[in-house]
C-alpha cells in the first residue's frame, strides 16, 4: 500500500488548487487512476448546499439529523461515515480537527486510522501538532511543488519582534472603574426540558485573563450569550453584568457598551469593502463599515493600533484583501479600540496556520499585560504560548453542565 502523506501548508497557499493537483494525479502519479474522497469543509459545505436547495439531505447523522441542523462534531463524524461507505481507494483529510473538541477529535482520528488500515490517507493541514499519528512522510509545500521534511519540529513558525508600540491609553476610562465585571450565582439553564448549566458560580474581575474550555455542547455558547445580552434566558437568573442586575432596565446595548467581541465567524459578515483603517475606526460604533463622522481623538487611537500592526503604511488598502491571519488582528484591534472592559474570543484561531496563530497568540497576551481589559477567551485548542490567567472548565451531566476553576 502506498504511504500515508501529510501535506503542511500556510494560509497563503492555494488549498483548492492543491486539493485538484492530487486528485488529477499532479504530485502523487499513483494516485490518479485511483478512487479518492475528500474529507473536508469543502465536502460538507457542498453537502449542506445541497439540503437547503433541494430539501432533503444525502449525509445524515448519528441521531438521524440533517447537517444544517447538526453541530461540528457530528457533520465530519457523519461525512467520514458516509465517505468510507464509498469504500475509497484514498482519501484526502483537509482540516481534520477544526471546531472538535477533544472527545470528537479523538474520535474522528480512530475513524481514520482503522481506515488507514485499507487505503492511504494524505493529510491537509496548517498546523504541525495536529499531524496524524500513523502518517509515514511530511512534505511542505514551496512555490507549487512538494518538498520532503525530514524533522517537522525544526520548522520556524515564529516571526521576528512585533508588536512593539504600546497599547493606547484610555479611550473612555469611565468604563473600566466597574468591578467586578460579571457575576453569576447559582445559574441554570434548559432548553424544552433539558438541563445545560446546573448551579454556575464566576466571577470575572477587571484585567483577569480566562480561559472558558469544555466539550461541543456542554453550555460554553449559552454563557456568552448571557453575557453580552443576547440570551433571554438571563432574565431569569442572577446574573450582574457590569454593575448592571440582570432584568433591572438595562438595554443589550447597555450591555454591549462594555465588550470587544471577536469570533472567527465573524469573517463571513465581512464582505463589502473598507480600508483596514475605517475597519478599525468602525470599532467605536460597533457597526460594520463607518457611516458616522469619526472624531481626532478616535483617529489618533486607530493610528495608533494601525502602527502596532504595523499597517500604518498599508491603512487605505483594501481590508478583505489581507491575509486571514491580517485580517484578524485588524478586527481585534477594531474590537479594542473603545479600550472595553471585556474581551470575548470565540475560537478565534479556528481556520489559522502556525505562523498567524502565533502572531494572534501575541498580540492577546500583549492585551492581557498591558491593559486593564479581562479577556475571555474560549477554544477548544491550547494554543502554544497562550497565558491565561485561570481556566474554567464546563462539565456536563445528566442535570446540566457544572462548572469548576481548574487553575
Amino acid at each position: 500500500m502506498n504511504p500515508h502523506i501529510a501535506i503542511y501548508i500556510s494560509n497563503k497557499d492555494d488549498k483548492h488548487l492543491l486539493i485538484e493537483q492530487i486528485i488529477e494525479g499532479y504530485f502523487f502519479q499513483e494516485f490518479s487512476n485511483l478512487k479518492g474522497v475528500l474529507f473536508s469543509e469543502i465536502t460538507l459545505n457542498k453537502f449542506i448546499e445541497e439540503e437547503m436547495i433541494h430539501g432533503h439531505f444525502d449525509v445524515v447523522t448519528k441521531t438521524k439529523n440533517s447537517l444544517q441542523k447538526s453541530s461540528e462534531g457530528e457533520r465530519k463524524k457523519a461525512l467520514l461515515n458516509h465517505l468510507i461507505s464509498q469504500s475509497p481507494e484514498y482519501i484526502i483529510a483537509d482540516n481534520v480537527f477544526g471546531n472538535l473538541d477533544v472527545a470528537a477529535q479523538t474520535e474522528i482520528e480512530h475513524l481514520l486510522k482503522e481506515l488507514s488500515l485499507k487505503a492511504p490517507i494524505i493529510q491537509i493541514t496548517t498546523r504541525k501538532g495536529e499531524i496524524l499519528s500513523f502518517i509515514d512522510k511530511v512534505y511542505q509545500l514551496q512555490e507549487n511543488r512538494l518538498v520532503l521534511i525530514d524533522d517537522i519540529d525544526r520548522l520556524n513558525t515564529h516571526s521576528g519582534e512585533v508588536f512593539i508600540d504600546s497599547l493606547p491609553k484610555h479611550y473612555n476610562p469611565t468604563l473600566n472603574k466597574i468591578n467586578p465585571l460579571v457575576t453569576f450565582k447559582n445559574v441554570s439553564v434548559k432548553y424544552e426540558g433539558r438541563p445545560i448549566l446546573n448551579t454556575i458560580n464566576w466571577e470575572i474581575q477587571s484585567g483577569e485573563f480566562w480561559q472558558l474550555i469544555g466539550p461541543n455542547g456542554s453550555g460554553k455558547s449559552t454563557i456568552l450569550s448571557m453575557i453580552t445580552g443576547d440570551n433571554p434566558k438571563a432574565f431569569l437568573q442572577d446574573i450582574t453584568l457590569f454593575g448592571m442586575k440582570k432584568g433591572s432596565g438595562e438595554t443589550v446595548w447597555d450591555i454591549k457598551k462594555h465588550i470587544g467581541y471577536f469570533s472567527s465567524e465573524m469573517l463571513r459578515g465581512f464582505l463589502r469593502s473598507d480600508s483596514i483603517e475605517n475597519m478599525i475606526i468602525s470599532g467605536f460604533f460597533d457597526s460594520i463599515g463607518l457611516y458616522k463622522y469619526r472624531t481626532e481623538n478616535q483617529k489618533i487611537i486607530a493610528y495608533k493600533w494601525l502602527r502596532i500592526l504595523d499597517m500604518y503604511q498599508i491603512k487605505n488598502k483594501n481590508f478583505l484583501s489581507l491575509s486571514a491571519g491580517n485580517q484578524r488582528l485588524v478586527l481585534i484591534a477594531r474590537a479594542m479600540v473603545k479600550n472595553p472592559p471585556l474581551l470575548i474570543l470565540d475560537e478565534p484561531t479556528n481556520g489559522l496556520d502556525d505562523v498567524d496563530a502565533n502572531l494572534f497568540v501575541r498580540l492577546i497576551n500583549k492585551i492581557a499585560s498591558e491593559s486593564d481589559t479581562a479577556i475571555l477567551y474560549v477554544s477548544h485548542r491550547k494554543e502554544v504560548g497562550l497565558k491565561p490567567d485561570f481556566v474554567y472548565e464546563l462539565v456536563p451531566s445528566e442535570s446540566g453542565s457544572v462548572g469548576k476553576r481548574i487553575k
